[in-house]
């Protein structure tokens, strides 16, 4: 009967922990579509495949629940690899890989002072206006009162 028990109870946190709510991650040709139905701002995580720093963030800072509640619920997120070879077309506009190896699109996001950290988390309101910049590491905390502030400054 302990058996049994124990078992129900392993089966029962397996599946909770398997429904666990996913960050929706778009690209910037998936947010241009959408953003013509519903405007809502856009958070942009730019960063690179060598940076440790932002790969601790993808997996921690992202995977918090209450980030990815109100990042789900308020925000187009997109992933942004500084440098990708892609061409990225977003209203009307087309942006690629320049000649230094980092994306247009992360140049114009990401840079501070004509430099770029990484990761750098840019928040883009609905006018399509880079409102905030935030490089290298955010803890869930930060990103969590910085998301909050915006919303409530924003009116959202």
């Amino acid at each position: 009967m302990k058996k049994i028990c124990l078992m129900i109870l392993l089966n029962s946190i397996l599946n909770f922990a398997q429904e666990r709510e996913k960050l929706t991650i778009y690209s910037f040709e998936e947010v241009e579509k959408l953003y013509q139905q519903h405007p809502k701002p856009l958070l942009v995580f730019v960063y690179t495949d060598w940076c440790n720093i932002c790969f601790g963030m993808k997996n921690t800072t992202f995977k918090n629940e209450q980030i990815i509640e109100i990042l789900n619920a308020n925000f187009y997120v997109i992933f942004l690899n500084a440098e990708t070879k892609k061409e990225i077309a977003f209203f009307g506009k087309s942006f690629k890989n320049s000649t230094t190896g980092i994306h247009d699109l992360a140049n114009i996001l990401a840079s501070k002072n004509k430099q770029i950290g990484y990761p750098t988390t840019v928040i883009v309101n609905k006018d399509l206006s880079i409102e905030l910049q935030f490089q290298g590491f955010l803890k869930s905390t930060k990103l969590k009162s910085v998301l909050e502030s915006f919303l409530i400054k924003n009116n959202k």
